[in-house]
């Protein structure tokens, strides 16, 4: 990891670049996942995939990475099918081994250039305004910025009065992970989408597969990781059979 001081970072561009996580094995949604990746889950006649594509193109990102394991040749024709759906998709292929959303970072660092970029989990269909969410980290000029919210959930991301992510808890386990210990915490539930300066590839100080959240606590001490509230915003993780119904009556 580099030295604190040696790294410069430059909020003046806009992200034009985005990471779609679609490697997951999506047990959750059986039966689908035991023949399909869950990225190509239909909502209303679109993939999952389809959707997160025309949403990053609503705010000019149409340079994506995909990550691919579970039916990895299903996403790569579904691509190729459809012109990317009026974007350019690269593929980030981790078909000998799933990395998790850390790891998949990593191996993507070279798909993913030297100008912010952007990363969603395929399975989320949200309508976060995020040319505010990009305004915002712009303002701040934290390293990440965290899509967040008010939500219901067992596991939360915590933050100080300033929206500094300072910890994790898991409400089911009584399971916390403190990074800046605080008198008072603000639980928010996270929403996958996050904002990132490229030099966080100099300072992550894990290699192989780990998750995204080891990450961002292993960072939070010393690099300003910020969450940007978007509560009330239409949200829905499609993660489980059942979801299906809600996420078509949110989304046509």
């Amino acid at each position: 990891m580099n030295d604190n001081h040696s790294i410069k970072i430059n909020y003046s561009s806009l992200p034009k670049t985005a990471l779609v996580f679609a490697a997951g094995l999506g047990t959750r949604f059986k039966p689908w996942t035991d023949k399909h990746p869950k990225a190509l889950a239909v909502i209303n006649g679109k993939s999952l995939l389809q959707r997160n594509i025309e949403y990053l193109q609503q705010y000019g990102i149409k340079n994506v990475v995909v990550n691919v394991h579970h039916f990895a040749c299903q996403i790569i024709d579904a691509i190729k099918e459809n012109n990317g759906w009026g974007s350019i998709i690269c593929i980030s292929d981790e078909t000998d081994e799933v990395l998790e959303t850390g790891g998949g970072l990593l191996k993507a660092k070279a798909l993913l250039g030297n100008q912010p970029f952007i990363t969603i989990n395929a399975d989320i269909l949200t309508d976060l305004d995020l040319g505010k969410m990009i305004a915002y980290h712009q303002q701040h000029q934290p390293l990440i910025t965290l899509s967040v919210t008010n939500r219901k959930t067992s596991r939360y991301f915590l933050f100080d009065e300033s929206s500094r992510l300072c910890g994790w808890r898991n409400t089911k386990t009584c399971q916390e992970r403190i990074s800046i210990p605080q008198n008072n915490f603000i639980e928010k539930a996270y929403s996958t989408i996050a904002i990132f300066q490229p030099q966080v590839f100099d300072l992550i100080p894990f290699t192989g597969k780990f998750s995204l959240v080891d990450a961002y606590l292993a960072l939070a001490k010393d690099h300003p990781i910020l969450g940007y509230d978007h509560s009330g915003d239409k949200l829905i993780d499609v993660g489980k059979p059942e979801s299906v119904a809600i996420a078509e009556s949110l989304f046509s």
